[in-house]
């Protein structure tokens, strides 16, 4: 009996685990491809259509996909459990060396003090940064994402953020832009301004 009831337990666990982690893969899969979509859908309409469709490739690797499947929750970044849990995140490591709409990637080794600094970020990855943080505040708010959702997001998290201050006040303007006249208007002015490279004139 005691051996049929082990066989039980064992044969019930392995099915729990199967499907807490297929729920998970699934989970975290359909997240990756939904921001994706998203992104794309942004930068098709800032005119930015290779970044648009190479996005976040990287997120498929198997350092990133099965880090993000371990530790996913649904309602944030898996990252931030794995910051939790072990101390740091190995997908984000990965991650950040690799996607150049990260402020992150852009940094490097002052020839001067010998210390690591921000480096001013090209205008097609501030744009596609820009894209990035609507897509993902939408993915993680759902129905209570607004227009200022993404610069709210940046003021609390980023604020004392070490970036470059070009690059601040550019992801700024437009985070400021999105939140005082909407998607439609301001999607339409980047491609616009971006295509006629004065974009960000006015910060001059």
């Amino acid at each position: 009996m005691n051996i049929v009831k082990n066989i039980k337990n064992l044969l019930n666990f392995l099915y729990l685990f199967y499907n807490n982690f297929m729920n998970k893969f699934f989970g975290h899969l359909h997240t990756i491809n939904k921001h994706r979509r998203l992104v794309r859908k942004h930068c098709f309409k800032c005119g930015l259509y290779f970044q648009g469709l190479t996005h976040d490739l990287s997120k498929y690797s198997p350092v990133e996909f099965f880090n993000g499947v371990k530790y996913y929750q649904g309602f944030r970044s898996p990252t931030m459990l794995e910051r939790e849990t072990i101390g740091y995140s190995k997908a984000w490591l990965h991650h950040k060396g690799r996607n150049k709409h990260h402020f992150e990637y852009w940094r490097d080794i002052d020839l001067v003090t010998k210390k690591y600094v921000p480096i001013a970020m090209p205008d097609k990855y501030v744009i596609e940064m820009f894209c990035d943080r609507i897509a993902a505040s939408k993915v993680y708010l759902k129905d209570k994402y607004t227009n200022r959702s993404p610069l709210d997001y940046f003021l609390n998290k980023d604020k004392e953020t070490e970036l470059h201050i070009d690059t601040r006040k550019k992801i700024l303007f437009l985070l400021n832009m999105l939140n005082e006249k909407g998607e439609k208007e301001t999607f339409k002015y980047i491609k616009s301004h971006y295509k006629n490279k004065t974009l960000f004139n006015d910060l001059n």
